[in-house]
């Protein structure tokens, strides 16, 4: 049997993470903290808005990388090996150039109808444009089936407006006039 629940994305933590799931109906949120699973079910008809922004934070975490095995890098070619050294500045270079080539991590806010919650929906933000459109996609078609009636709607004929020739109108050309005004009464 097939799960009418498909995984759109995974953000991973040191402490568990988050899946996110996509049905016909709801967008549903796993969040893993250790040995416990919170779920959170958004509803695409009552999603307001999803918003995903670039995190400054992946900047320290360039910058930390590129500090510590720096330093510990010369230390060692200074005081241990300079084999050693080279291979830890090399990894310092590597975890820059992959956070470089990765881009920056990403926020995300969802709001619906009643609330407002941070969770991240992405771990990059070039990873947001894909997802997202999933999500417009699965939220335009959850809206086109709600916005459908579901009793036929019976509605008069329209009524055709009375047109004035030249004989009826003062300066002899055609107008059209209101059909709910009566005439002569």
């Amino acid at each position: 049997m097939k799960s009418a629940f498909r995984k759109i994305s995974r953000v991973g933590s040191l402490t568990g993470g988050t899946k996110w799931y996509l049905s016909e109906d709801c967008l549903l949120a796993a969040k893993r903290m250790m040995y416990s699973v919170e779920y959170r079910r958004f509803y695409l008809r009552d999603l307001d808005s999803i918003v995903v922004w670039p995190n400054r934070l992946w900047l320290w975490r360039m910058a930390l990388a590129a500090v510590l095995f720096g330093a510990l890098g010369v230390v060692f070619w200074k005081w241990v090996d300079s084999t050693t050294g080279e291979i830890i500045g090399s990894v310092g270079l590597a975890w820059v150039a992959l956070e470089l080539i990765l881009g920056p991590t990403a926020g995300s806010r969802i709001r619906t109808t009643g609330v407002s919650v941070d969770l991240p929906l992405v771990a990059r933000t070039r990873l947001a444009r894909k997802v997202l459109a999933k999500i417009d996609a699965a939220v335009r078609a959850a809206r086109a089936g709600v916005e459908q009636p579901t009793a036929p709607v019976t509605t008069a004929q329209p009524v055709e407006p009375i047109l004035q020739t030249g004989s009826e109108s003062p300066s002899g050309t055609l107008s059209i006039t209101d059909p709910t005004q009566t005439h002569g009464s």
